[in-house]
């Protein structure tokens, strides 16, 4: 008999199901030779301080710091756990075989040799390693089982990030609280990845609050219906200004130079985790833990592919199965039809064994995505518009530039157009896509060099701006890159090997976060609490606190995963770091630091109240029951599972559903539609014809349509 071990009770019913094993028993399936059984994500754990030394479980400083000779394991403690393991258990004693079907990364390695180790398994264990859950894919994976040894280095890795964590969560935590902290009920969290995450929200806000606004004055002229810019120095002294618009005013403007240069924009890149946990937090204000759930969920439905990656690219050998999951995208048939008429670019920004890790990038899997929440919706089209742009053509630019002066002041002025869209055809009205910086389509008419005339100058009047607080998406971006602000994809590919966290955990270190009340969010906006203020100013030790030394540290258990570091070596490193700490803490000035309650972090200029404020009445919330159906004019109108209709729908037959071209409508639109006749411009709208911004209205047959 072979035992198969999958991470959750879901993916075992999957497993059971191909290979033929469909009686249910008591925490497991049977049939055709194979028991199937699962975990529900960690059964174990490392072993706490008082499992080692009963001493260890007061939090003295004199006890500090905690190293045990060897660490060990044990079952967390958990009826359902304890239960669920005696059958592992007992099945792994009685078998011939193992075959490993857990998750198939660093984490779901270490989930499932902790239990098999904690089971006591003896006999050869086999490695399911699948990127999706399809039947196919489930089929093919058992047809190319490999030998559990392949992943030793994924185990260490794994192993010496969870030893890490515990040697620097356990000693620094305790240690800090103990010589910082103000109360006994105060408790300061020390983490590997998360305080270098708090100093750079810190770093971040410390630069906004000591922020100085100047004021400035720039020439600006408009000739031929096109505003230039003067090149020179921003002048900070109005009277200045004042001086050059006078001086403008007595010379013609010229052209010096006029450039127009064609160009191409390259298609966006698959998504990582990261990339489309970014993505989903621009376009939808999503946190990155929601966006991990739904994609996960979406994983464990089979429509798409394993989610907790960090490439960006997919294997050679992927490449004859491209033109089968565009044609299986139904949804987006208008989409995919161009790129079937063709076979499918076989692109080196997709395709790249070098640059596959564990896995390749997430796609869809080509399965019809039926029955899925709004959210989840969402986020599958961000993955489904990404994978169908890879293959479209490169959008084709044209870049103008044109240089100008009067008397001796020059000027310029910059344009682009697109000339061909290719890519940007699968985004239309989609603003998210825009890079950071990235002007709009500026359409700059022909100049001759040499050719002059009247222009009207003027005088603009601006501020310096603050630097803009994290957000959860430029907040990833820079976990990922250890800090360093990077917009180009091939030079953060190249960063992430000294990213902090992995694309996995970072979701959690967030929340993290949040949940010490380290950081609170104020709109889209990330911004430290006092308490993280005052506990990241009281860690001194640099390693600690910054992105770029602890990415070092996530470069060397990526390194222990390919086999070129030495794990024993990881863990000198660490409690070497550790007995430092600890003498360093020891020995430091007394602080005393108190919860973010009692002192809130200082509020950014640019977030404070006007003086004064008059008033407001409050608005009165839109209840739809209370509208009179527009159709009858009789009766009232009430919600239903997918729609409002009205409550005497079997004879009126009027209904508004909750959704509309993909958009849930808010209580406000829909009584618009239901007193008005029509909402106000909706931007995004999606129909068979394309996506669109345009007013709902309801027509003669009170039926919704689309009015530009």
């Amino acid at each position: 008999m072979k035992v198969c071990i999958a991470e959750k009770p879901s993916v075992a019913r999957d497993i059971a199901e191909v290979l033929g094993a469909r009686q249910r028993r008591d925490g497991y399936y049977e049939g055709n030779d194979y028991q199937v059984t699962w975990t529900f994500g960690h059964f174990c754990t490392l072993k706490e301080p008082h499992d080692y030394h009963e001493q260890w479980k007061f939090w003295r400083l004199e006890d500090l710091p905690i190293i045990p000779a060897t660490f060990g394991i044990k079952l967390i403690e958990n009826d359902g756990v304890q239960k669920q393991f005696k059958v592992i258990e007992q099945l792994v004693q009685q078998c011939e075989e193992v075959i490993n079907c857990g998750d198939a990364g660093q984490e779901g390695e270490l989930i499932q040799r902790w239990v098999l180790q904690k089971a006591r398994c003896a006999v050869p264990v086999k490695r399911l390693w699948i990127s999706s859950l399809t039947e196919q894919a489930i089929r093919e994976g058992f047809e190319k089982l490999k030998d559990s040894d392949q992943y030793n280095n994924l185990y260490a890795a794994a192993s010496g990030r969870a030893i890490g964590d515990w040697l620097l969560g356990m000693n620094a935590t305790r240690l800090f609280t103990r010589k910082f902290a103000a109360g006994k009920k105060v408790l300061l969290s020390i983490g590997r990845v998360q305080t270098p995450t708090l100093a750079m929200i810190v770093q971040r806000q410390k630069e906004i609050n000591a922020f100085v606004s100047e004021e400035y004055w720039e020439l600006k002229t408009i000739y031929r219906d096109t505003e230039f810019t003067a090149t020179i120095d921003r002048l900070r002294a109005l009277e200045k200004a004042e001086k050059g618009l006078a001086y403008l005013k007595e010379h013609e403007f010229t052209i010096t130079s006029f450039e127009k240069k064609e160009g191409r924009e390259g298609n966006p890149r698959l998504f990582d985790l990261t990339a489309l946990q970014v993505a989903a937090n621009k376009k939808y204000a999503y946190s990155a833990d929601d966006t991990l759930k739904y994609i996960q969920s979406l994983y464990e439905k089979k429509l798409v592919t394993y989610p907790r990656v960090d490439t960006t690219y997919l294997p050679e050998d992927m490449y004859p199965k491209i033109a089968g999951i565009l044609q299986d995208m139904t949804p987006y048939a208008a989409l995919t039809a161009p790129l079937l008429e063709h076979p499918i670019p076989k692109l080196k920004t997709v395709f790249d064994d070098s640059k596959v890790t564990d896995h390749h990038a997430i796609i869809p899997t080509g399965i019809y995505p039926s029955g899925i929440g709004q959210e989840e919706k969402r986020v599958y089209d961000l993955i489904a518009r990404r994978f169908i742009a890879a293959f479209y053509p490169e959008c084709k630019i044209s870049n103008t530039t044109v240089l100008g002066k009067a008397g001796q002041v020059p000027f310029k002025a910059t344009g682009k157009q697109i000339l061909e869209p290719g890519w940007k055809e699968v985004y239309v009205n989609d603003s998210s896509i825009k890079k950071e910086g990235e002007e709009d389509e500026k359409l700059i008419p022909v100049f001759e060099v040499g050719e002059s005339g009247p222009h009207t100058p003027r005088i603009h009047h601006g501020k310096t701006s603050p630097p803009k607080p994290y957000t959860e998406a430029s907040l990833l971006r820079a976990m990922e890159t250890a800090g360093k602000q990077v917009e180009d994809e091939e030079m953060r590919e190249l960063l992430k090997d000294n990213g902090i966290g992995r694309p996995s955990t970072r979701a959690n270190i967030i929340e993290t976060l949040f949940r010490r009340k380290y950081i609170e969010k104020r709109k889209k906006n990330l911004f430290a609490t006092q308490t993280g203020i005052d506990l990241i100013d009281t860690i001194q030790t640099e390693l600690l606190k910054s992105a770029e030394l602890t990415g070092l540290w996530e470069r060397k258990l990526r390194q222990i995963e390919k086999g070129a570091y030495s794990i024993d070596t990881f863990k000198q490193e660490l409690i070497q770091m550790v007995v430092d700490l600890t003498h360093e803490v020891k020995t430091s000035q007394h602080r005393v630091i108190s919860i973010a309650a009692d002192a809130p972090a200082p509020m950014p200029e640019a977030e404070k109240p006007k003086k004064d404020p008059k008033p407001k009445a409050p608005k009165k919330a839109v209840v739809v029951e209370e509208l009179q159906c527009p159709k009858c004019k009789t009766a009232l109108l009430k919600k239903g599972k997918t729609a409002y209709g009205c409550t005497q729908f079997t004879v009126c037959g009027f209904k508004i559903p909750f959704e509309v071209g993909g958009k849930i409508l808010s209580d406000k639109q829909i009584s618009d539609l239901v007193t008005k006749g029509k909402t106000g411009k909706i931007k995004g709208l999606q129909f068979p014809e394309g996506t669109i911004d345009a007013k709902l209205v309801l027509n003669e047959h009170f039926a919704i349509e689309p009015e530009a």
